[in-house]
């Protein structure tokens, strides 16, 4: 397992369990690490989800990037833009200093949402831009948009396509990360 580390001489990211649930997660690691796809990871509270994140990303070629996680539920609202993608100074009342986004820190490695399904709706779709067109702007900028290459993994511990069903997660969003 986790032949990808173990070729370029890294050392694997391990998390061993001998039950056969554990087994059918490991050989889904095993499966995903190594592409280049979204990966979205469901499971209630405490189960381990950015453990399996991290094995992800430590077992895939991105290792040697930055693994940054940006946990959505703990961002109010009204600041989730200026973490995500960074702003620069005088963007806002309180903007006193530049910020590099989460997505610009990940470059080159994996960008971990966790709670994705806590995601303002607003805010969607300026992540699925993000996503599908790998650019992101800081607020304020009147720069070109910035080229980010990152692998995106999420985790939610809610039931995504019911939230899409319902329209609180937007289909688009959830089809380019499930």
């Amino acid at each position: 397992m986790y032949r990808a580390a173990r070729d370029r001489g890294a050392r694997p990211f391990l998390i061993k369990g001998l039950s056969p649930e554990w087994l059918a997660v490991e050989h889904r690691i095993e499966q995903a690490a190594p592409t280049r796809a979204p990966v979205l990871i469901q499971g209630e509270s405490g189960t381990g989800k950015e453990l399996v994140a991290q094995s992800i990303h430590f077992n895939s070629e991105r290792a040697a990037g930055p693994f940054v996680t940006v946990n959505c539920a703990a961002i109010p609202e009204s600041l989730i833009e200026s973490v995500l993608f960074g702003h620069v100074r005088g963007a806002f009342t309180g903007a006193t200093f530049a910020k590099v986004g989460e997505f610009k820190k990940a470059h080159g490695g994996t960008l971990f949402l966790d709670e994705l399904g806590e995601l303002p709706l607003s805010m969607q779709a300026k992540v699925l831009r993000a996503i599908e067109y790998g650019e992101v702007q800081p607020i304020g900028s009147n720069d070109a948009a910035e080229r980010v290459d990152v692998r995106l993994v999420c985790a939610t511990h809610r039931d995504l396509a019911a939230m899409v069903a319902t329209r609180q997660f937007r289909d688009d969003l959830y089809y380019r990360v499930a």
